[in-house]
């Protein structure tokens, strides 16, 4: 079982969605001893925006400058380890109703024509299926019902575009309202560390 553990809360130590991938993957590695981790810390080793040059540049990166085919194979990498991965853990806290730009930024090198999806006749067609995602998804308000459910750009948008890719089995460890005081903050975080310590969650990535 391989797994890909991505990080990317912008508040290192004090990170909630870094303290729950860290537990998810804790108990997958408890649950799978076997079980292949490989890490990208998407804010200590940062990925760049996609800009155009990359989008264009050859498949043997043949006459391009050498900075831009460092960062083409950089891309390359991170595809191919998303692609290998049977099982990927996403910690994705809301930043103004959103994802991080980081996480984003590491999306946009998922996104590739005949890898993860391609258009068809009847429609685009996910390449990545089979796939477990788990994501350690973190707000500072509650998003998930209520008149705020509408302002959610984060967990939609992660289950579009993953969806896209062709991946339907997606969970949510969710923790909200943290920003809403400390008793919030720590009944939040206590019940989302129940559901991964309860196996939910190890259940369905096995």
């Amino acid at each position: 079982m391989k797994v890909l553990h991505i990080d990317s809360g912008i508040l290192g130590e004090h990170s909630v969605s870094r303290r729950l991938t860290a537990a998810i993957v804790s108990q997958i590695k408890a649950d799978r001893p076997d079980a292949e981790i490989t890490y990208r810390d998407l804010v200590a080793d940062g990925v760049q925006h996609l800009t155009g040059s990359q989008i264009m540049a050859p498949a043997d990166l043949g006459g391009v400058e050498p900075a831009l085919a460092a960062d083409v194979q950089s891309g390359r990498r991170m595809l191919e380890e998303f692609l290998a991965a049977d099982t990927v853990v996403i910690g994705a806290p809301m930043y103004n109703f959103s994802i991080p730009s980081q996480l984003k930024a590491w999306i946009d090198r998922l996104a590739v024509a005949g890898k993860t999806f391609r258009y068809t006749e009847a429609g685009p067609e996910g390449l990545a299926k089979g796939k477990k995602l788990i994501i350690a998804s973190t707000r500072g308000g509650h998003y998930s019902a209520g008149p705020a459910a509408a302002m959610d750009h984060q967990e939609s948008y992660l289950r579009t575009v993953f969806g896209f890719f062709g991946i339907t089995d997606v969970e949510f460890v969710r923790a909200e309202g943290l920003n809403l005081g400390d008793d919030s903050k720590q009944f939040a975080i206590a019940e989302a560390e129940k559901v991964i310590t309860a196996g939910n969650v190890l259940r369905l990535a096995s």
